[in-house]
């Protein structure tokens, strides 16, 4: 079984326009596929990647140009600070789950399969799906749901899941997927599904105060030039990318100077987003809902 196929990986290389002697970062290493590129493009130049799933970590790649770290993305800067490799030339996200982690039954990501409730992308860390849902308050569910899942029964879905687990434990996909029939549009169970499970991997895995970390430190670590090349999955993810390569801030308008002139810390490469061509869709199509956007960082 393939690992990952990497999604736009020819636009993504393209969009990093890589020196041969530059220092690249893979913040989302998984199958290796976007590496291997990379370094196809490299002379005498450095990769360094980081993957927080212990999975990941049997796709090392054997090149002295090449180093792969246990990490979270969160942590780029420290990471690059200790190896004194700040600034950078360029830097590669590809959010979201891999497609190992959604064929892996035993990972609880998938709809699919009847597994225990898990969804740590960092098996290390205690927080899980389990945890979510058994533990968390009425508040917190419903705000889950809403925020990253866009349900609009939300706070009925919470509701459900606080009488249900009154009487028994939530422990598997196969339970919480049962328990939420009553729920389901007309025709549209499985859409259903993956907007719950969305809400909640999100949840598990802070995955948009990850990215949002992520942006923040690329301004700080990417020299005047570096590229900044993010695919996103989802609305939410695309939504923060967007806003702070137009913008520089989550929200708001961007800062200007004491001249009234607008202090932007990167340049749009591509004004529309980038999406996967038919061929591709026809070759791998969990490329469907990839978007890609590429700046380059400012002098500012």
């Amino acid at each position: 079984m393939t690992y990952h196929i990497p999604v736009l990986l020819n636009e993504c290389i393209e969009g990093l326009n890589i020196r041969p002697d530059g220092v690249y970062v893979d913040v989302t290493f998984g199958g290796g596929g976007h590496s291997k590129a990379i370094l196809e493009k490299l002379g005498d130049g450095k990769l360094i990647a980081f993957d927080q799933d212990d999975d990941a970590l049997a796709n090392q790649i054997e090149d002295e140009r090449f180093f792969l770290l246990k990490q979270n993305f969160r942590f780029l800067r420290n990471n690059l600070k200790l190896m004194r490799q700040i600034p950078v030339d360029g830097i590669l996200a590809d959010l979201g789950i891999s497609s190992h982690q959604i064929d892996e039954a035993s990972r609880g990501f998938s709809t699919r399969f009847d597994a225990p409730l898990d969804m740590r992308m960092n098996q290390q860390q205690k927080l899980s799906a389990a945890d979510v849902v058994n533990q968390y308050t009425e508040s917190q569910l419903r705000n889950m749901f809403f925020t990253y899942g866009d349900l609009h029964d939300a706070g009925k879905i919470a509701r459900h899941i606080i009488n249900v687990r009154s009487d028994q434990t939530i422990k598997t996909t196969g339970q919480l997927s049962s328990l939420l029939q009553p729920f389901r549009p007309a025709n549209k169970l499985n859409k259903f599904l993956a907007q719950v499970f969305q809400a909640i991997r999100i949840e598990v895995n802070a995955e948009l105060d990850s990215l949002k970390l992520l942006l923040e430190q690329a301004k700080e670590v990417l020299k005047p030039g570096g590229r900044l090349v993010i695919i996103s999955y989802h609305s939410l993810e695309d939504r923060l990318v967007k806003h702070y390569f137009k913008q520089g801030k989550f929200d708001g308008e961007a800062e200007k100077d004491l001249f009234g002139n607008t202090k932007l810390p990167f340049l749009l490469i591509n004004r529309k987003p980038i999406t996967a061509s038919d061929e591709e869709l026809n070759r791998n199509n969990r490329a469907r809902s990839a978007v890609l956007r590429i700046a380059e960082r400012t002098d500012y």
